[in-house]
């Protein structure tokens, strides 16, 4: 079984990603951004998302299944993913490889995730390229939220504002996997 985590950015997907593979060390975490940064050192990225680029997506999906597959585990994937279109194709893939898919989307109010934004740092020896990443991920901040709107009917959508704790006995629990502290 797979378990994506999606929201915008700042919405504490990471986060609860963690909390839920402390609780669940059997599960793997599989983080499809690695994917980006190794394409990114390949090819040209013309919109600078990788994930434009139809080739991330196959692979996304593609790990996803070997990782199943290989390891037959469960996958806990924090990604956003905004983009409906995207959602479809990546997710469509998935199912058609046989995989069970639970997603949740993280929603949290604008002005909280430009606050947790603005208050992390990927690149602390780097300030220039920290704001770079803070403004870009703040710029998505709106095309996350709609996106939310276009997601498949499937979705479970979790307040993002709770305690990351509450969260994970919801993930958890609706997945079927005992809750444990």
């Amino acid at each position: 079984m797979i378990i994506w985590v999606n929201g915008a950015f700042g919405s504490g997907k990471t986060t609860l990603g963690d909390e839920l593979h402390r609780r669940w060390p059997a599960a793997l975490v599989y983080d499809p951004e690695q994917i980006g940064y190794v394409l990114r050192g390949i090819v040209e990225v013309p919109t600078g998302n990788f994930q434009d680029l139809r080739l991330w997506r196959r692979q996304v999906a593609g790990m996803a299944v070997g990782l199943l597959e290989e390891y037959e585990r469960p996958i806990l994937v924090p990604m956003t993913l905004a983009d409906p279109g995207y959602v479809a194709e990546i997710f469509g893939a998935l199912e058609e490889a046989g995989a069970t898919v639970h997603h949740f989307f993280l929603k949290v109010l604008p002005e909280v995730l430009a606050r947790r934004i603005d208050a992390r740092s990927v690149a602390p020896h780097d300030p220039e390229r920290d704001e770079a990443v803070r403004q870009w991920c703040k710029a998505r901040i709106e095309q996350c939220a709609a996106a939310a709107d276009a997601l498949p009917a499937d979705t479970i959508f979790l307040d993002g504002e709770r305690p990351c704790q509450e969260l994970a006995d919801e993930v958890l629990t609706r997945v079927g996997v005992g809750v444990a502290p």
